[in-house]
């Protein structure tokens, strides 16, 4: 318990920003001790046996091994700078920092190590050593010949100097070198051995003497290998940390002598063995035998001839035992560290598709931002001022709304350091309860953070800290959703009383997507306790914009060059935290190249090169530049001329073109697999074992160790990944080392390791004096998946932006874009949208129309992956995928068909029940729209474009402005303030700002810039108008707001109404022409009157021969200075300023009145019409007539008058040629009456005033993309064929009219008429016959192979009106429900016509019983029906026998009977539907199921075999239900209500609500595992009540569909048909 409130409060202090909390590791990182030689043949069988094992453990749980070796790969040669050992002893701490299992591995022979010289030693204890070397003189010098004061060091420190100062060839690789060399290594370590020999006996007397401690002397005497041991099995630690491997030589093998077992035993220089190594190593064994006995694994092996051999049977079972205790051991350890909790927190599995919690990401996110601000800002002294000014400013502001804080300045000044500096202090200093949120956005570069995630993660964590509600899955992912949400947090802290600190460091570092750098998400009235501290370079576009958002000039702070004095201040703390100081002379160097710029990352970059100073370092040989690309220019040359070219452009451009930055065991392993790399480092020696090539590690640690100040580590999911530490290190190594030829190279290398092209391969290299050497570079494989449910996600992060950039479009085809495993991983794992952002880049660069299609398809299925918090299941994916892609799968073979076939093998093989789509059914990707966008809440009403900005500007009903890029079709601002419906919208002042009016009376002007509200003025139009009548119209400053019996008129600078006219019945108003309002009145005189008074009013007689003058609509033509009305009895009158006035005949009475931008063309529209007249000087002329299918509702004109755009009310946009009248093209994809068109460029906008949408239609598209068209959405009375080829509809708006539509082709094949509104559809599938219900009662017929023919089934004598009709399973008999009876009828035919008989029989239906609604006609003559009101009946027409079953709360809207005749499905508008068993009658179950917004049943079909039953569902869904059971077997999301459903073989047909035909099978497996949820992918609940029953024979089938066959119909009998009527049917 205390443990878990110590977590409570540690986490609760992570997100208030108070501390920083460590990450749970997921890394598994072992230190590999031994000597260099005598365990080389166990570290190589670690390497190739035991390490992969171990990594394959390790990666199925969700960690990352990584191995450090400093001794692989190299020979047993000294550094030359000494540090090999500190190198070691450091590593070894970051092991034991980060690893979760083991951290340590020490290998021990009979070889005691190497033993060096200290390469520090302080001034005290060195001049203690010197004071008892008195008697040696010749030791005294040529130990002060060696180790060196440095002063600069504190305390003062004796430095041994880097042999190449001494010895120049030592280091000399070079072939005419080499005898030198060989000298010189031959004279260091003679050399070396005497000055271990004087500090030996000088450190055992001054110990003896007590002047020095035990433990410094040991210094002098112990070898690396202890010291690591030392520090790698620390008892703080435990057991779990290590793994102890000892091997012993037998005694009677000893005698082979020192120079046979010299690779194995300690000798000494003159090649006797080592008698004090030898006893040192024994106290070591003696100790380690004592203390680490449990962690022990003690071999015992004779060598053979000197050596281990792994040919020799005795030896190879010796590696591979030490392999296996190394593997087992390793795996048990991981075990229990995974299983043991850190105070109550819980590890987070790396790359686990499972849920996780909420917060586990943005409490990392948060530690981490936390943690990095600390470390900027840990000791920075200066800018004192700066900071108490933005202290001031905020305190005075705390109790009163203010705008944001912003401080500026170029790059490298600062600006972040002095932000954490700020967050710190703040946070000292507020109270308990206060909050501090920091980001520090240039923390992700290279790659740029979007505000969307910045502004979610914010909430989050604010939510998580104060007790709020946490945004919903839907909130996070509309951006206009989340903005609004972000605001209201601030004001909800603001409310509860406690302070809370916003810091955003870098906002210009934010990627613009939304538009971010308009800022137009930042708020700027900040509510009370709430600051807000943003900062941008000065020179961004971000602070242009900021400054145009935030008036207010004492806001901004600028961070100015720092001076002098602030150098010098910021030096010498800097220096004193690092225990060192310079001389007078090196200072006075560094300050004045400082100067020069007063840059602080400039100043820093000098202070990470001073604190390596030595006090006698002169000053020609110091690191200066002046400024930072120069500084960074002479560090990397200095690296070069130390580690090689090769090795640091290496090193540092991998990590550059990373997009996550690189694991080291990564960055080990890409610099492995690079020739350049590999081929300099054994450029002058061949490898050690030429046919296993690695970069040797100690290599890399020695470049990481002198980069630690432009290196930084970024905790990602429990794994640590190294990145440069700023942009302007980035931007200079990119310049240095990434030229475009290294670029493409050194890419290819990063695609192939994350493809794993060379694991467990040979890569070929060109090494000096050598052929082509083929070798295995031991890099790891890299499949996607690690292990079920966990995936490989560096792969996912890097993979896709290598293969593009690196040109390998071919693989990044087949391994990323047409992988359907890979877009559902990486999905689930990163979210859609980086998916979505890899795809986009790849469009960017490929002219690759399947990347696109494939793009647009994971942005259609958004939506739904948002809807479930992004954890859609992979048989919901691939059912998305293969519904959208099907159609495209024959015309793109390459990637979308095999996407296509992927999901189906896969879908098809799935032990799970699921639904497999045949056909496309969802909206498909391509075609013409190419943008939907969102962010309204209700119907369009009113769109206006602003050309010179490019954005488009929308009005809904709901009273929200929406505005988007039209170039890059997102949404830019949300402009919220009017109460009630948008009536009209203009965008004025050069497309800067926008006017909108409102139902609520309210006018308002707003700028498109930065989205802030200008001017308010209410009541100046009448509450609740209609949105269609009124118009703005703006000349100079006066804006004329008009409707039909309302004028306005305003002055926008004034903000002063002028005029407000309404003349009620006798006044109506004709338009407005400049500044001048042209009325007619009641009397047939025009008023032409200007409210400014600048023009007297103008009169004028209207001559009309009409007896009552009634406009029915009017257009104004400016530019002509005339206005058009249309009357009731279709006379155009031409109207013009000047009161001159026109009159004639027009040939229509239009609904919809327009005229071309240049006043050329006028375009009418009545009902089904659009007829085009030319406009001349006082008359036009029709030229062109446009039919359409349903009445015109909008139209717009291309610029170039050549094409026509019209929408209608069904659902469609029509492309027209104006020259020739021909249609071009027809839009389908609207899913509601196109009430708004606008031509934009080569676009066509539409929307509608029913829909929360705005459609981009481009008319240059690829035909190939085109979806097939499908019937108009919301139809009145639907029926389709099994086999999905005929579709019958009738439309909501024409409802005497049965329209055929073949599925295949996307057209109307025929047209039916019929005398009176259909009441309903039916069809008998295999007889193919077409059954049509009337409100008359009559009942039409169509045979659908006889398409000239009609049957008809006259009514009965009340005329009632046809409720429902049903066909029995063999479709011998058929039902027909009127208002107050049903009667039965045959089916049959007459020489081989066919024809009806009856009515059989007829029962009446109560009067008090509500009317019925839906019905099923068995086999039997018994029918099932249920009505309006609930009621269930069962009538037997044989008995003449009427049961009541049990009802229903609401309509009954779905009676299925199922095709064998053994069950029943009745459903209903309630959330209940029952199924019941027909032979006997019996309710077998009640299935209940309540979802997000269930609706009640629709429609439902069985399966061929009736084992299941498919229902169609008002929520959208489509349910599979086991009969046997009644358990719910899958919900299938189809994004449309299902309204029509036929059984097709072991699937269905359907048809959904917007019209689509969805043809699916379903498989479902013998047996469904326990653990089964069919509610997974959904929001619901389910119950099912079944009745016991009394045995478990299996039903008998009481139908038989093969007594029936279709074919016995022959057409060549008509002729004698036609003698031979039926008594009950009519042929028409």
């Amino acid at each position: 318990m205390a443990k878990r409130q110590a977590a409570d409060v540690s986490l609760r202090d992570v997100l208030r920003g108070r501390t920083a909390q460590r990450t749970r590791s997921n890394m598994v990182r072992v230190f590999i001790s031994s000597t260099f030689t005598d365990m080389s043949s166990e570290r190589k069988a670690l390497l190739e046996k035991a390490y992969p094992e171990v990594l394959a453990f390790c990666r199925r749980q969700g960690l990352v091994f990584e191995v450090v070796d400093l001794r692989w790969g190299i020979r047993n040669i000294t550094s030359g700078d000494h540090e090999a050992c500190e190198l070691s002893l450091q590593e070894i701490q970051t092991c034991k920092r980060v690893s979760a299992g083991p951290a340590f591995v020490a290998l021990l022979g009979n070889r005691y190590g190497h033993r060096p010289l200290p390469r520090l030693i302080p001034e005290k204890q060195f001049e203690i050593l010197l004071s008892k070397l008195s008697k040696n003189p010749e030791g005294i010098k040529q130990l002060q010949q060696w180790y060196l004061r440095d002063n600069n060091a504190i305390p003062p420190t004796y430095v041994l100097q880097p042999i190449p100062v001494h010895f120049p060839h030592y280091s000399d690789l070079r072939p005419e070198s080499g005898p030198q060399r060989e000298k010189e290594v031959l004279s260091w370590r003679f050399i070396e051995a005497q000055m271990l020999q004087h500090l030996r006996f000088a450190a055992a007397d001054a110990a003896a003497a007590g002047d020095i401690t035990a433990e410094q002397k040991q210094l002098f005497f112990t070898s690396v290998t202890e010291r690591e041991f030392g520090r790698g099995l620390g008892k703080e630690e435990g057991e779990q940390s290590a793994l102890l491997f000892v091997r012993e030589i037998p005694r009677q093998r000893m005698r082979d002598g020192p120079k046979r077992l010299a690779k194995f035993m300690d000798v000494t220089a003159d090649g006797l063995l080592d008698a004090e190594a030898q006893g040192l190593l024994a106290s070591l064994k003696s100790r380690l035998y004592t203390s680490s006995k449990n962690i022990l694994n003690l071999h015992c092996l004779e060598l053979s001839k000197g050596s281990i051999d792994p040919k020799r049977k005795e030896h190879a079972q010796y590696l591979d035992s030490v392999c296996e205790q190394f593997v087992s051991q390793m795996k048990a350890k991981i075990r229990v560290a995974m299983d043991s909790g850190d105070g109550g927190w819980q590890r987070k599995v790396w790359g686990s598709i499972e849920e996780e919690g909420t917060s586990d990401w943005v409490v990392e996110e948060v530690g981490h931002h936390v943690a990095m601000s600390a470390g900027l800002c840990r000791d920075l002294p200066g800018r004192e001022g700066l900071l108490g000014k933005l202290c001031l400013t905020m305190w005075e502001s705390t109790n009163v709304r203010h705008g944001p804080l912003v401080v500026h300045g170029t790059t490298g000044m600062g600006k972040t350091a002095l932000l954490c500096k700020l967050a710190q202090e703040m946070g000292t200093v507020l109270e308990d309860g206060a909050m501090v949120v920091i980001r520090l956005l240039s923390a992700c570069h290279p790659q740029r953070t979007d505000v969307d995630h910045l502004l979610h993660s914010i909430c989050l964590q604010i939510c998580l800290a104060c007790g709020l509600e946490p945004p919903t899955s839907l909130t996070i992912n509309t951006h206009v959703d989340l903005v609004r949400f972000f605001q209201n947090v601030l004001a909800a802290v603001s409310q509860q009383g406690n302070v809370l600190l916003i810091i955003l460091d870098t906002l210009d570092q934010l990627s613009d997507q939304h538009h971010a750098h308009r800022l137009c998400w930042l708020p700027v009235d900040i509510p009370p306790n709430i600051h807000l501290v943003v900062s941008m370079d000065t020179k961004s576009e971000v602070f242009a914009n900021m400054r145009l958002k935030v008036k207010t000039l004492e806001n901004f702070f600028e961070v100015d060059r720092l001076s002098r004095d602030e150098g010098k201040q910021i030096m010498e703390s800097y220096l004193q935290a690092s225990q060192r100081t310079l001389t007078s002379e090196q200072s006075e160097a560094a300050l004045q190249s400082f100067q020069k710029s007063g840059c602080p990352l400039h100043l820093m970059l000098i202070l990470s090169a001073a604190k390596r100073w030595m006090s006698s370092t002169p000053l020609t040989q110091l690191l200066l530049g002046t400024n930072i690309q120069d500084m960074m220019s002479q560090l990397f040359l200095m690296l070069e001329e130390k580690h090689g070219k090769e090795l640091v452009g290496g090193a540092l451009g991998y990590i550059a073109l990373a997009r996550e930055g690189l694991l080291e065991g990564e960055l080990c392993d890409v610099m492995s697999l690079d020739n350049d790399v590999i081929g300099e480092v054994y450029r002058y020696s061949l490898p050690p074992t030429p046919s296993l090539i690695r970069l040797p590690p100690l290599l890399w640690a020695h470049l990481r160790r002198d980069l630690e100040d432009q290196l930084e580590e970024r905790w990602m999911g429990g794994t640590i990944a190294i990145s440069l530490k700023h942009r302007c290190i980035w931007e200079t190594v990119s310049a240095r080392y990434l030229t475009s030829e290294r670029r493409g190279r050194r890419l290819r290398t990063l695609a192939e390791y994350f493809l794993g092209r060379w694991a467990g391969k040979l890569k070929p290299v060109a090494l000096p004096g050598l052929t082509l050497l083929l070798s295995d570079r031991k890099v790891p494989l890299q499949p996607l998946w690690f292990a079920p449910g966990l995936v490989n996600v560096r792969k996912l992060q890097e993979l896709p932006y290598h293969l593009l950039h690196a040109g390998l479009w071919e693989e990044l085809r087949q391994e990323v874009i047409g992988s359907a495993r890979w877009l559902f991983c990486k999905s689930r794992v990163c979210g859609v949208s980086s998916v979505i952002q890899d795809l986009d880049q790849c469009t960017q660069y490929m002219d690759c129309s399947e990347t696109r299609l494939v793009r647009d398809t994971l942005i259609l299925i958004k939506p739904s992956l948002d809807f479930l918090d992004g954890h859609m299941d992979m048989s919901l994916f691939y059912t998305e995928l293969l519904a959208r892609l099907c159609s495209l799968a024959t015309p793109f073979p390459s990637v979308i068909g095999q996407l296509c076939c992927q999901c189906e093998e896969w879908l098809l093989s799935c032990q799970e029940p699921i639904l497999v789509p045949k056909c496309s059914f969802l909206p498909p990707p391509g075609g013409a729209l190419q943008h939907t966008l969102c962010g309204l809440h209700g119907g369009v009403l009113c769109l206006d474009i602003s050309k010179e900005a490019e954005l488009l500007v929308a009005g809904s009903a709901d009273g929200v402005l929406v505005v988007w890029s039209l170039t890059e079709k997102q949404l830019v601002d949300t402009l919220v303030g009017h109460a009630a419906a948008i009536l009209s919208i203009k965008v004025i002042d050069s497309s800067a700002h926008c006017l909108s009016l409102a139902a609520d009376g309210s006018l308002r002007r707003w700028s498109l810039m930065t989205g802030q509200q200008l001017l308010c003025m209410q009541e100046v139009w009448p509450v609740d108008s209609m949105a269609s009548a009124v118009q703005l119209h703006l000349c100079d400053q006066l804006l004329f707001i008009y409707a039909r019996t309302q004028v306005t008129v305003l002055e926008l600078e004034a903000a002063e109404t002028l005029l407000v006219s309404s003349g009620g019945e006798g006044l109506v108003v004709l338009g407005v022409l400049e500044d001048s309002i042209v009325l007619l009145l009641d009397s047939g005189r025009v008023r032409i009157s200007c409210p400014a008074g600048r023009t007297p009013p103008l009169e004028t007689q209207l001559e009309s021969c009409e007896e009552h003058l009634t406009p029915a609509i009017t257009v104004t033509l400016p530019r002509r200075g005339k206005v058009f009305m249309v009357t009731g009895g279709q006379v155009l009158h031409q109207i013009s300023r000047t009161g001159r006035l026109t009159a004639g005949e027009f040939p229509l009475l239009p609904s919809l009145l327009s005229v071309t931008e240049d006043e050329r063309l006028l375009l009418a529209g009545a009902n089904q019409t659009l007829s085009l007249f030319n406009i001349n000087r006082d008359s036009v002329e029709r030229f062109l007539n446009l039919q359409h299918e349903d009445c015109v509702l909008s139209v717009c004109m291309s610029s170039d008058s050549r094409l026509l755009a019209t929408g209608a009310a069904d659902q469609l946009v029509r492309v027209w040629s104006v020259t020739t009248g021909a249609l071009l093209d027809t839009l389908c994809g609207s899913d509601a009456p196109v009430t708004h068109l606008l031509w934009y460029d080569s676009l066509v906008l539409s929307a509608s005033a029913s829909a929360s949408y705005i459609q981009l239609w481009s008319l240059e598209y690829d035909a190939r993309h085109k979806p097939t068209a499908h019937i108009p959405a919301g139809s009145a009375y639907v029926a389709v064929t099994t086999d999905a080829d005929r579709v019958f509809y009738v439309r909501q708006q024409n409802q005497t009219e049965v329209i055929s539509w073949d599925n295949h082709t996307g057209s109307i094949v025929d047209r039916l008429p019929v005398s009176t509104e259909v009441s309903c559809l039916d069809l008998a599938q295999h007889k193919r016959l077409l059954l049509c219900g009337l409100t008359t009662g009559t009942v039409l017929i169509y045979p659908l192979d006889l398409p000239q023919e009609t049957l008809c089934i006259p009514p009965p004598e009340s005329l009632p009106r046809v409720l429902c009709l049903a066909v029995s399973p063999q479709e011998k008999h058929m039902a027909v429900a009127y208002e107050d009876s049903v009667c039965l009828f045959e089916i049959t035919t007459r020489d081989s016509f066919p024809t009806v008989e009856g009515p059989l029989d007829r029962f009446p239906l109560s009067l008090l019983q509500a009317p019925l609604s839906s019905m099923a006609l068995l086999s039997d003559f018994r029918l099932l029906y249920g009505t309006c009101g609930g009621e269930v009946k069962f009538y037997n027409f044989s008995s003449r026998s009427s049961l009541s079953l049990q009802s229903h709360r609401s309509r009954v809207t779905c009676v299925a009977a199922s095709n064998w005749g053994t069950h029943a499905l009745v459903g209903s508008e309630d959330a209940v539907q029952r199924l019941w068993a027909l032979s006997p009658l019996e309710l077998d179950h009640t299935m209940e199921f309540k979802g997000f917004c269930f609706e009640g049943v629709l429609c439902a079909a069985f399966s061929d075999s009736d084992q299941a039953v498919f229902t169609g569902s008002q929520d959208r869904t489509i349910k599979v239900w086991d009969v046997a059971t009644g358990n719910l077997l899958l919900v299938q999301y189809v994004y449309s209500a299902v309204v029509r459903m036929v059984t097709f073989r072991n699937g269905f047909v359907a048809l959904s609500q917007r019209g689509a035909v969805i043809r699916e099978v379903f498989h479902c497996p013998d047996h469904i595992s326990l653990g089964y949820n069919p509610l997974r992918n959904v929001k619901a609940q389910y119950r099912v009540t079944s009745r016991q029953k009394k045995d478990n024979s299996p039903p008998t089938a009481t139908s038989n569909l093969q007594d029936f066959n279709p074919a016995q119909f022959n057409l060549r009998l008509m002729s004698m048909l036609k003698d031979k009527p039926s008594s009950t049917c009519l042929l028409l």
